[in-house]
């Protein structure tokens, strides 16, 4: 699924120049699609296009939900479902990709209101979506408290004492505090507490070690850590 994958970064380029003659193969031709399986590759090239946004911080994507990750298994799981159902391969349904991105990049173009064009698009996708590609459940008090650390982490080495990196870690500092004062409402010692904190720790450094080199994705709700930050009055 690689060259399919290659559409989220493309689909808001130009048009590539024609590339130098290469020997004369059979011409790749995008399959006949029955209109159920054309809805689920618009839903698929509407996702690939938003999340490219959302990576590049284009506030009229970030009122959408993240999909960065979820946007991405719809769209692998959809085209490998019908490259099967068409009997085709991956350029075919490439090209049916590229096809349809076109499409709904002129359609916007020429509108009078290209975010209600988009709108109209990812209002039924996004139901698809939440069939297909359920929201996980949002991280604990433990887990954003460690997920806010390593974000200061690596902001750090990469900022040093920045506003952005002193904010991380006074985050992940009041979360950390708030997520040992829930364990030890459990009844957990401070030993146990330690050990919990530790091995939710393993378990998120495993999860990220197993991620692929290239694969920045996240689906961490970080949102929702932030609001777990905030006093409890306001969140």
């Amino acid at each position: 699924m690689k060259s399919l994958l290659l559409l989220l970064s493309l689909q808001t380029a130009a048009v590539p120049a024609a590339p130098a003659p290469q020997p004369v193969t059979a011409p790749v031709t995008a399959p006949a699609l029955t209109p159920a399986q054309r809805d689920d590759l618009t839903c698929a090239a509407a996702f690939a296009i938003i999340a490219s946004e959302q990576a590049r911080g284009v506030t009229s994507a970030l009122a959408y939900p993240t999909l960065v990750v979820r946007g991405r298994s719809y769209f692998v799981s959809t085209a490998e479902r019908i490259v099967d159902e068409t009997a085709t391969n991956e350029d075919a349904i490439g090209l049916a990709l590229n096809q349809i991105v076109e499409q709904l990049q002129a359609e916007a173009a020429q509108s009078n209101d290209p975010a209600g064009v988009v709108d109209a698009i990812m209002t039924p996708c996004l139901a698809k979506l939440d069939a297909a590609v359920p929201l996980p459940p949002p991280p604990s008090m433990l887990q954003c408290a460690i997920y806010l650390q390593l974000a200061f982490d690596e902001v750090s080495a990469r900022e040093g004492d920045s506003a952005t990196a002193r904010d991380l870690k006074t985050l992940a500092t009041v979360l950390e505090s708030r997520a040992r004062d829930e364990m030890r409402d459990e009844g957990l010692s401070g030993n146990e507490a330690d050990r919990r904190f530790i091995e939710t720790r393993e378990a998120i450094d495993a999860r990220e070690k197993a991620r692929a080199p290239d694969d920045d994705a996240t689906d961490v709700d970080f949102e929702h850590c932030f609001t777990l930050a905030k006093p409890a009055e306001k969140r």
